[in-house]
């Protein structure tokens, strides 16, 4: 039983086997019989002669490598021919298939190309208005040097006949037939490659638009620079500025240590901020209190309000930051602060920037014409990094495009330099120039003994904003006075004035960190 039961199932299998399939039956080959005539206006017009059965499909070849720079086009007009069922006839017109080589038009053109099933046997019969010169054919790959079965001419000169045995899918047959030059007039189709070397082609035509681009629009930057970002001269030469009027302190133009700051650097940045809280301390608006710490501790400070100042006196900006420190509160560890009073501390920066024009230093906000011009750099840079990626892609002319490019980077960069001082605004930079060289240079012995506590504590705020801390701290710890405190300033038990130096690096650190936690400081 077992022994006949599998004899059966040996014999089903074998006959199954045996069957055709249908995929079998769609890989069955093909005859090919192609008729070209090439006309006097360098058309060729095809008719191919398909014999075989079922549907079969084709990858014609329309494009291919002619020189380092460009591709070679064939284009390919009338009946659908990528997808057919034999047997069948196609009729089409191939334009770009003549090319110029030396004394003789070439024809070229791949008879057979790209078929999903075996071509048994092709034959090709090409006639044309001229007598041949040449003719050859290759089969295989596309690049394939192999010549194919047969090439031949007839007695007239003016047919040519190709044939070609075996096929294997996806296979080409290419015919080339040389022709006297004239024979059509017509050219090959090229489309450019695109290449970095030749996009950016350096000529005298690129080369020459580029330079010629590049000084008129760096020069016009640099007129709009003459013209808006120049600080205005001076309308009368400064003068020396003596700090020190009949042995009391005071400022250049009158004007405070974050105005100071702003006038400098065109901008309200952080040092400017815990200058200012500094000098609220000195001038008795709050007193700052250092407290003990251990070994492992980081450094802190108690900021405390003093009572009945005279708050209402203090400039918008100054008001803004004294109700940001303590919003309610008569004290408060700097510590607190860091991240606590974003929103209020961005007022401070825009009342900071505001004041300086209502002070007639600028015609306009610094951080608005920064803003201005450098987005204008930055529209200007998008649209050369378009066009030299149009004019790359599409031309031999990229470079020009970078001109624009560079205008834009360097309207971009120029922008930060674009606040321009007025002439009273120059004035008073001058002022405080001369004031900054009194400060850290002049002769300050002739100041009398009990004025010195008050005149080198008001220092102090400006020489935070000229980086001159250390060497300040220790003009103020010089100081011979009762006690071991300042009025504004208490260390903690055993600190006296030779520590302040140190402590008021470390406070004027740790504050900028404070403040810089925020979010509208913390890029500044």
């Amino acid at each position: 039983m077992r022994g006949t039961l599998a004899a059966v199932l040996g014999a089903l299998l074998v006959s199954l086997t045996a069957v055709p399939t249908p995929a079998a039956a769609e890989g069955a080959p093909i005859s090919v019989e192609v008729t070209m005539e090439l006309r006097k206006d360098g058309v060729l017009h095809v008719k191919e002669k398909i014999t075989g059965s079922g549907p079969i499909k084709r990858t014609m070849l329309t494009r291919t490598r002619y020189d380092d720079d460009n591709d070679r086009l064939y284009q390919v007009t009338g009946a659908q021919v990528e997808s057919v069922t034999a047997p069948t006839t196609l009729e089409y017109d191939v334009k770009g298939a003549i090319a110029q080589a030396g004394d003789i038009e070439e024809l070229r053109w791949f008879a057979v190309s790209g078929w999903n099933v075996p071509v048994e046997k092709a034959t090709v019969k090409v006639t044309a208005p001229a007598q041949i010169q040449n003719l050859s054919c290759f089969a295989g790959e596309i690049t394939s040097a192999i010549g194919c079965t047969s090439a031949s001419m007839d007695h007239t000169g003016l047919d040519a006949d190709f044939e070609q045995q075996g096929l294997a899918p996806g296979q080409t047959l290419t015919i080339v037939v040389g022709y006297p030059k004239g024979t059509t007039g017509a050219a090959p189709l090229l489309d450019k490659r695109f290449s970095l070397a030749s996009a950016f082609t350096l000529n005298t035509v690129t080369g020459g638009a580029l330079a010629g681009l590049l000084i008129l629009l760096l020069g016009g930057i640099g007129l709009v620079y003459w013209t808006r970002g120049r600080d205005a001269r001076l309308s009368h030469s400064g003068e020396a500025v003596n700090p020190v009027q009949d042995g009391h302190f005071s400022p250049p133009d009158g004007v405070r240590p974050g105005q100071i700051g702003t006038l400098v650097d065109e901008q309200a940045d952080v040092i400017d901020v815990t200058a200012t809280i500094v000098d609220l301390a000195v001038r008795g608006y709050l007193r700052i209190d250092e407290q003990p710490r251990g070994a492992y501790d980081a450094p802190d400070w108690m900021l405390v309000k003093r009572p009945n100042a005279p708050v209402g006196s203090l400039l918008p900006y100054e008001k803004l930051l004294f109700d940001a420190i303590f919003d309610g509160r008569d004290s408060v560890m700097l510590s607190q602060l860091s991240g606590t009073f974003a929103q209020s501390i961005g007022k401070v920066r825009d009342a900071l920037y505001q004041d300086v024009v209502t002070q007639g230093w600028f015609a306009r906000r610094p951080d608005t014409e920064r803003t201005r011009w450098t987005t204008i750099g930055l529209i200007v840079l998008g649209l050369g990094l378009a066009a030299t990626v149009a004019l790359a892609w599409f031309t031999t002319y990229g470079l020009i495009g970078l001109a624009l490019i560079m205008a834009g980077a360097a309207l971009t960069i120029g922008g930060q330099y674009m606040p321009a001082k007025t002439a009273k605004g120059s004035a008073a930079l001058a002022h405080t120039m001369a004031f900054r060289d009194h400060l850290f240079s002049g002769d300050l012995s002739a100041v009398p003994q009990q004025q010195r506590v008050e005149l080198f504590s008001r220092y102090l705020p400006y020489a935070v904003i000229f980086d001159g801390v250390e060497h300040w701290s220790r003009v103020v710890a010089s100081i011979t006075q009762q006690g071991d405190n300042l009025y504004w300033y208490h260390g903690p038990a055993e600190w006296d004035l030779s520590k302040f130096a140190g402590s008021m690096r470390t406070f004027t650190t740790t504050t900028s960190g404070a403040i810089s936690s925020t979010r509208q400081l913390r890029s500044i």
